[in-house]
């Protein structure tokens, strides 16, 4: 987990009142949604997008504050090398950690960012299941940036990848 995604994952009031009725002790669905007065829906949705962003694990059923991860993000969360020789700012700006931390809106810082994720990801002219694209696009997505098929998306309309009866290649 980053700073960033930390951020992201508390900016909204519900997941704050979420995750705070976790730390005091709701182990379940049904008491966060007793604790915070807000609606099921929501709350399965809050604890799905806290899990996701590593703040919250579900292990048994039993819900909980991923301490650890807290603790780590909070060691290595110092501020990003802004810095780093030869990086383009682009990457720096929406790469933490080799993840992708979000996807910028202007098409071509997009494109920039999308074409270092298909040399990264994929081989030149090796022809690829959709199922070995989605694995090899899921870490990008660990912090929650985005998720692999809107990245494959991108890609495709993009023109980095091809797709043809569900094989893709690089080209």
């Amino acid at each position: 987990m980053t700073t960033h995604v930390l951020a992201g994952a508390l900016a909204d009031d519900g997941r704050r009142r979420i995750f705070a009725a976790i730390v005091l002790g709701a182990t379940s669905a049904t008491e966060v949604a007793e604790r915070t007065g807000l609606p099921a829906r929501v709350v399965l949705t809050g604890v799905r997008r806290l899990t996701d962003a590593g703040l919250v694990t579900g292990a048994d059923g039993a819900l909980a504050a991923d301490e650890a991860s807290l603790r780590a993000t909070a060691r290595d969360g110092g501020p990003a090398d802004n810095a780093a020789p030869g990086v383009d700012p682009v990457l720096r700006t929406f790469l933490r950690a080799g993840v992708l931390v979000s996807l910028p809106a202007q098409r071509g810082r997009r494109r920039v960012l999308l074409a270092h994720i298909a040399e990264q990801s994929f081989e030149p002219g090796t022809r690829y299941p959709e199922r070995a694209v989605d694995d090899a696009l899921k870490p990008w997505c660990a912090a929650g940036g985005s998720d692999h098929a809107t990245l494959r998306r991108y890609l495709i309309d993009e023109q980095l990848l091809t797709r043809e009866h569900g094989i893709y290649q690089r080209l």
